[in-house]
């Protein structure tokens, strides 16, 4: 999928923000969940049961989702996605994907580059980087 993040985000008004390193989570619902310091999966997994990890860097369309192993060692400044397992042996499409970019854009335009370490995305409406509203948007990722 591509979608990466880099450490310094650009907020209303064109003011940069720096953000630290850190491992960004994107849970089912939309949280954000950022850590300080690098985690094995299998400490993620196990809070979340019925789920997998998969990495915003591999992801593609028309290619099945890859999973990250329980005991790999989650990276700063990656955005993982938590997703549910019976999603592990779906192809992507393009409006997945495209779900799921809009999804971590809401998260991280949501997260202010402090201390806050949760963020939570309304599914009803929001704004592409581009500038494009989209309402509504389904997909079979939900």
């Amino acid at each position: 999928m591509g979608i990466c993040a880099s450490s310094q985000y650009t907020g209303q008004g064109g003011i940069a923000l720096k953000w630290p390193s850190t491992v960004k989570i994107i849970h089912l619902d939309g949280t954000l969940q950022e850590l300080k310091h690098s985690i094995k999966a299998e400490q993620i997994l196990s809070q979340n049961l019925g789920c997998f990890l998969c990495s915003s860097e591999s992801m593609y369309i028309n290619s099945h989702i890859p999973f990250i192993p329980q005991n790999e060692e989650l990276k700063l400044g990656q955005i993982y996605f938590l997703m549910p397992l019976s999603k592990s042996h779906q192809t992507l499409s393009l409006q997945d994907l495209c779900t799921l970019a809009i999804k971590a854009h809401a998260a991280l335009t949501h997260s202010e580059p402090s201390t806050t370490r949760t963020s939570k995305l309304s599914n009803n409406f929001c704004t592409t980087p581009a500038g494009v509203n989209i309402v509504g948007l389904s997909s079979t990722l939900r």
